[in-house]
């Protein structure tokens, strides 16, 4: 038997029982012949004989369980794995056994006793050392599992599971290092694990190595071509690096190889959605929903991320569910580090006796940098009075080296970067600098560690900018919105309470960072971008995910309308400009020519702004408002309209619009409105003209752009002028009503220190 011939060996030990009908070690081989050559029922009757030979052959009865196992029936496995044992009380493999059959019955206390009776006889046992830390890994208790696993590695060689597990534990812990050298270790016992290099790359991807990602993903197709999961992976580090082309390509391979595969059916949609390709849109959005309710429905974390929600046509109440789903799932990830509940500042008001001198706002975010967050925040963190808050601002990015990020980290009191950090540090720090308010400003963004919050490291903590949408958390108090985006009769779309700030809640720096595009001498000419001379030019900059049918529907009928008019777009991303002027080929037979259609390159920052004075109008998009974009346009004094829905993301623009005091003239209620407010605009020049410089005269005395009444004004900036603290008199309401053992409640702040004081 020993030199693999079984067939031989079989004969021999059947002429040995012949010989000696009570000799049960021959039965005991001769069943381990018949079990290596397939055929346990033979087996299962020479492992009995053995036992009638000798009754306490545990042995026999352990390789009876073991068939059993093997065939799923689990029952019988278990009663022999017993019996086993009560012959041999120190059978160490039965015991392992027992708990691997009892842990898929569902038994699994009973599975964590056998395992560690195998320890106590021998604590260096390595499969019972692997398997309990299996279980330590489904209950979430890392701590244990890692030390399991880290032991299992020290007692045995060759084992590639335990260094998989761990990478597994340290990415989630956010340990990337650790995770990528683990993953190493697995590849370097087995070059051909596919998952492993599925799962390498993954964590490549997510700390934006994609290049390394793509190159893993490729090798695991290589190993494994049917391997669905590399192919999707793939295609989401394809589209992270701009080849979306290649992405819709991988996307659809994956789905031919496994249909059923609601992640790449979601993503696939996206990726279309981004490059505005609409074949079966309408089909493919009815079949997306229909499976993010089955994974609500089946408790599975939805296919669809909060983000992508936001801006789709889905019903607010489901895009909420999203984001509860993906909030308890921070709440899973948070459970794993084990940390004990925080223990959090006093509830009394500050500048009381027993209270903080100053009340303790942190801000965290992975933005601090080159970033759309950085670029509208950017003064705030440094325009907090001193003598009453004290700001502190946890960065989850390392250092990109700009000037937003120098600039932030030189305005604001404490600047921490916590980027090498593992969350639950990061949630220690954060407590111990006795943080009574936690501002999140990434929401459900790239680079987002929600499981910090999660763990509740503050007693409030608050959603603002990052994300405009609800965050589903519970662990979140508080969203900062305003009375116009999150209106109190859609509160029911929010888990959070709304704080309605006066005006808008979209803060932003461009009074202090992009005075030249005041100066008349700085506008640049039309012919500088390839912008006809002549045309009226309606602009819309948002990126293309955000545009529809509907609405570019909408804008070739104005472009019919309109002699002589042109639409400006931004190749944002590049790849869309093509679809999108085939998705407008039909309105070419309606009146439209392909040269109405200008796409330009996007620009940097304060270019961008300053050429946005070149359109005479701009469209807006309804399914996904401009934010940032739409600050952009309204800073360069170029009137928008904008038709509010009832989503967060829908109502932005409008916000913004009646912040500069000429809403009235910019906000609709329908497309049909739309359609014609944009007509009107571009046929009567005199009105358009008037709009035009009411609105450029405005830019510096209307609340949208005056940031320091918008947070504060402290006297170390500018002694001479009043301060007006929105931003703070929301804090201190929050504060006090905390103080005063209240839940957290809707509330409206006003420009008033006796109802709203922003100092206690």
């Amino acid at each position: 038997m020993e030199s693999g011939d079984l067939n031989r060996a079989l004969q021999y030990y059947k002429e040995a029982v012949k010989l000696k009908p009570a000799f049960p070690d021959a039965y005991f081989n001769l069943g381990n012949v018949y079990k290596a050559l397939g055929r346990p029922t033979e087996a299962i009757m020479c492992y009995q004989h053995a036992i009638q030979a000798r009754p306490s052959f545990a042995m026999a009865f352990g390789n009876i369980a073991t068939i059993y196992y093997e065939q799923g029936q689990l029952d019988l496995a278990i009663r022999h794995y017993k019996q086993a044992i009560s012959r041999d009380p120190r059978f160490l493999e039965a015991y392992n056994n027992l708990g691997n059959a009892l842990k898929d019955i569902g038994r699994v206390e009973e599975a964590v006793r056998c395992y560690n009776h195998c320890l106590h006889l021998q604590p260096n046992h390595p499969q019972a050392m692997a398997n309990l830390g299996n279980i330590y890994m489904e209950w979430n208790m890392m701590g244990p599992a890692s030390s399991l696993f880290q032991a299992t590695l020290t007692v045995t060689t060759g084992l590639s599971a335990p260094f998989n597990n761990l990478a597994l534990i340290y990415k989630q812990q956010g340990n990337y290092t650790n995770a990528i050298s683990c993953y190493n270790e697995v590849l370097r016992i087995d070059p051909l694990a596919a998952d492993a290099l599925v799962n390498r790359g993954n964590t490549f991807k997510e700390i934006g190595r994609v290049t390394e990602a793509i190159q893993d993903y490729m090798h695991a197709i290589t190993f494994r071509p049917t391997m669905a999961e590399a192919h999707a992976n793939l295609a989401s580090a394809y589209k992270d690096s701009g080849h979306v082309e290649a992405a819709i390509t991988s996307y659809k391979q994956a789905l031919l190889l496994r249909p059923d595969f609601p992640e790449a059916t979601c993503n696939l949609l996206h990726t279309l959605q981004c490059v505005c390709c609409w074949e079966d849109r309408s089909k493919m959005f009815t079949e997306v929903e229909g499976i993010i309710r089955r994974q609500i429905n089946m408790s599975v974390l939805p296919s669809v991320q909060p983000f992508h929600a936001i801006a789709y046509p889905i019903d607010p109440i489901l895009a909420l569910e999203i984001s509860r789903k993906y909030a308890a799932h921070c709440s899973i990830i948070a459970s794993r580090f084990g940390l004990p509940p925080f223990n959090h500042p006093a509830g009394v008001p500050v500048k009381r006796e027993g209270g903080f001198k100053r009340l303790r706002i942190g801000y965290m975010s992975s933005d601090f940098g080159n970033h759309p967050l950085s670029h509208l925040m950017g003064s705030v963190f440094g325009m907090h009075n001193r003598d009453n808050v004290e700001v502190f601002c946890y960065a989850l990015s390392p250092n990109d080296g700009t000037e937003w990020r120098q600039r932030t980290q030189s305005e604001a009191e404490h600047f921490l970067d916590v980027s090498a950090m593992s969350s639950d540090a990061i949630a220690k720090t954060i407590n111990e600098d006795k943080i009574q308010i936690l501002i999140n400003l990434n929401g459900y963004t790239k680079g987002a560690r929600n499981e910090i919050f999660a763990m509740q490291p503050a007693p409030i903590q608050v959603s603002y900018m990052g994300f405009p949408g609800t965050t589903g958390a519970t662990y979140i108090d508080y969203l900062v919105t305003d009375e116009f985006v999150s209106p109190l009769q859609y509160a029911h779309i929010y888990s959070e309470k709304l704080v309605h700030l006066p005006h808008c809640y979209f803060v932003n720096d461009y009074k202090q960072k992009n005075q030249d595009v005041l100066d008349p001498k700085s506008k640049p000419k039309r012919s500088d971008y390839g912008l006809p001379e002549d045309k009226f030019i309606f602009g819309c900059f948002n990126q293309l995910y955000k545009m529809d049918p509907e609405i570019v529907n909408t804008w070739c009928n104005v472009l019919k309308r309109v002699p002589n008019s042109a639409l400006w777009l931004l190749r944002f991303p590049a790849a869309g400009e093509m679809r999108f002027r085939a998705c407008t080929c039909d309105a070419a037979a309606q009146g439209v020519h392909p040269d109405q259609i200008i796409f330009t390159d996007v620009a940097m920052k304060n270019e961008h702004i300053r050429r946005s004075v070149l359109a005479d109008v701009i469209l807006d998009t309804p399914l996904c408002n401009g934010h940032t974009t739409g600050t952009d346009v309204l800073w360069a004094g170029v009137p928008m309209i904008t038709l509010p829905l009832e989503k967060m993301a829908t109502r932005v623009a409008g916000s913004l619009c009646l912040a500069t005091g000429l809403g009235h003239e910019m906000i609709v209620n329908s497309l049909e409105e739309y359609e014609e407010k944009a007509v009107s605009l571009a046929l009567n020049k005199p009105k358009l003209q008037a709009l035009t410089k009411e609105l450029r005269a405005s830019r510096l005395t209307c609340p949208l752009f005056d940031t320091m009444r918008w947070v504060s004004l402290g006297s170390y900036l500018h002694s001479s002028l009043v301060p007006v603290k929105n931003l703070e008199r929301s804090y201190f309401k929050m504060w006090n009503l905390h103080c005063s053992g209240q839940k957290p409640q809707h509330f409206k702040v006003v420009e008033n220190d006796l109802e709203f004081p922003h100092d206690r």
